[in-house]
């Protein structure tokens, strides 16, 4: 409180007329949080009275001064605290939204999209292919996903390649018609949001909308004593503000508990269909069961899907460069053209 030094005529300003230019939030903050309680004002106003008419009465100290006269702004306590929640509700929803958001992409994604079926349709075909000899293992119908993080660990006889290198090159050469481009796209979920979708848990969730939810409701109240208890000079501007705040935070809270439900629904249905059950401990599958095993498959898919592409590439110019070869004879010194075009493909390579 020593470090604030400010006019009591601008703190007024900015909690009756919402005005933060002078005063800024972060003040305003430390102002609430060392605002006198009530046994504090009770002593300060007993002294007050005390010293009323006596000539050699000891003056209040500084400290003491200031939070009198933080008292006499009309409702302090209640403005501030209505004031505090309407500039932090936004970025709490907003933190909230971004991540429902992800594990919802993240969800869709695995649940409905092409590429992913593809994908998964080569580890079935080739899984089946390699035990083609075993009655019982070469005729499945599905797999766990706790296989896909083990692909890269089988290796051919000489020990070259991987099964899941040879997958991601199947894919990309008989299924994306946009490999070795700049316009292929990743098919599977990306690794960062397959990881930050395995770090959230919906108890987090439910947990901080019920505080934003018990917090909406306190600020209801305190708006409702102060526009009760202020005069009509001071009613405005923090009536209509805050009616238009809480009309705005109470339909945007029910919104994302609706979009909270309706992703837990669409995750728990996406667990059931990949046949994944919860760990011991767990009442159902959690994110960090389901997602963690797509995590670490999508980040080993990726480094080979970015080697193949870039192998496609260099076997894209080494074939451009010999079909020119082959139409105009043997170059003892490339054409301009021909420089160009290297040059081109040089830089799509270094893309990836």
């Amino acid at each position: 409180m020593s470090s604030i030094h400010l006019d009591m005529k601008d703190i007024e300003n900015a909690v009756l007329n919402m005005d933060n230019t002078v005063v800024d939030l972060e003040t305003l903050q430390a102002l609430y949080e060392n605002r006198a309680q009530d046994d504090e004002m009770d002593s300060i106003k007993k002294h007050i009275k005390s010293a009323k008419g006596k000539e050699d009465a000891k003056p209040l100290d500084k400290p003491e001064q200031f939070l009198f006269q933080l008292s006499q702004i009309s409702n302090f306590s209640e403005r501030v605290f209505c004031i505090l929640f309407q500039s932090t509700f936004h970025e709490c929803i907003t933190s909230i939204l971004r991540k429902i958001e992800i594990l919802q992409k993240v969800c869709k994604t695995l649940q409905s999209s092409e590429a992913v079926l593809q994908v998964l349709g080569l580890v079935l075909a080739f899984g089946n292919f390699m035990n083609g000899g075993n009655r019982s293992r070469g005729q499945a119908d599905g797999f766990t996903l706790d296989i896909l993080p083990k692909l890269k660990d089988v290796k051919s006889s000489d020990n070259s390649q991987s099964l899941l290198s040879y997958i991601v090159a199947y894919y990309l050469r008989h299924f994306d018609e946009d490999a070795g481009k700049e316009t292929c796209v990743y098919p599977l979920p990306e690794p960062l949001d397959l990881f930050q979708a395995s770090q959230m848990k919906f108890e987090d969730f439910q947990r901080d909308l019920r505080k934003l939810r018990k917090d909406l409701n306190a600020c209801s109240a305190e708006t409702e004593k102060v526009c009760k208890l202020s005069s009509e000079e001071n009613l405005q501007p923090f009536k209509d503000k805050m009616d238009e705040f809480l009309n705005r935070a109470k339909t945007e809270l029910e919104t994302q508990e609706n979009q909270l439900a309706e992703t837990q629904k669409i995750f728990l249905e996406l667990s059931v269909s990949f046949s994944v059950k919860p760990k011991a401990g767990e009442k159902e599958v959690s994110p960090h069961t389901f997602f963690s095993i797509w995590h670490e498959f999508s980040t080993d898919f990726k480094d080979q899907w970015k080697k193949q592409n870039k192998l496609i590439l260099q076997e894209r110019k080494q074939s451009w460069v010999r079909r020119s070869e082959a139409d105009n004879g043997k170059l003892s010194s490339p054409s301009l053209l021909h420089k160009l075009c290297l040059y081109n493909l040089t830089r799509v390579i270094s893309h990836f």
